[in-house]
């Protein structure tokens, strides 16, 4: 269960796509922690809290936090594509995927989620979290959008030049990667809000060439971290159920 899944096709989230709890309405922890969190301190607190969901000892959760400059190692990287190895740290991160880079100016959400409570759907699981980011995109008008043959969420770029295959220019702004144990889901998806993009440039990321990197600043919205944090706990809400707010401490 950790390789990258096939993604729908194409499309603009016009319709809701509803992951609720079956017979509850116990909220999801909603976590949102300060400053940089080491990727260590972030794995090992997913590891405990998957296994206490999965025995019943802990409430579905999300984490939310910003990691110093690093890469991590999906189960499908390829060596290749670490393109500047020492640049810095490089982290196996055991969920599916390529190569991707956390650092300060991304929103990353872990998403703890106890699947047999909801649906035991891995396919449907990651539409719904594709679904998640397109619509907290869409709150600030942009249009993101799923591709058939490469994973997360994406923007076109008609102002760049199309591809030397006549291929439209686009740019990601959104990745995801996850893990489930017992069916609970591990680790979640990144979202650029004012990333430094060029720090991706040491990698090939997800292992896909030829397209580039965004964020909302990026794309002229001078966004706030807290503003979008507010409006990704709604989106959530629409689509996973209510939250509670938690400080990381007490979680």
């Amino acid at each position: 269960m950790d390789a990258p899944f096939p993604q729908p096709k194409p499309r603009l989230a016009t319709q809701p796509e509803h992951f609720l709890a079956v017979g509850s309405n116990a909220p999801v922890d909603w976590i949102i922690h300060d400053g940089l969190m080491p990727y260590p301190q972030a794995l090992d607190w997913m590891e405990r809290r998957v296994e206490a969901i999965a025995r019943g000892d802990a409430s579905e959760a999300v984490l939310l936090v910003e990691h110093p400059p690093l890469y991590t190692a999906g189960t499908s990287a390829q060596p290749g594509d670490l393109l500047q190895p020492d640049r810095f740290p490089v982290f196996a991160a055991g969920r599916g995927g390529e190569y991707t880079y956390h650092g300060p100016g991304q929103r990353v959400a872990y998403v703890l989620l106890d699947l047999k409570r909801r649906r035991p759907d891995i396919r449907a699981f990651v539409s719904a979290l594709e679904h998640w980011v397109i619509e907290t995109l869409a709150q600030y008008q942009v249009r993101g959008e799923r591709r058939e043959d490469r994973v997360g969420v994406w923007v076109r770029r008609p102002e760049k030049a199309p591809l030397p295959d006549g291929t439209p220019a686009e740019d990601k702004i959104a990745a995801i990667g996850i893990r489930l144990r017992r069916w609970v889901t591990f680790h979640g998806i990144s979202l650029n809000v004012d990333p430094d993009l060029s720090h991706f440039s040491g990698i090939v990321p997800c292992g896909i060439s030829g397209h580039g990197v965004t964020s909302l600043v990026d794309l002229g919205l001078p966004v706030s971290m807290p503003e979008v944090d507010s409006v990704m706990r709604a989106g959530f809400e629409q689509v996973f159920g209510p939250t509670e707010a938690r400080s990381f401490e007490a979680a």
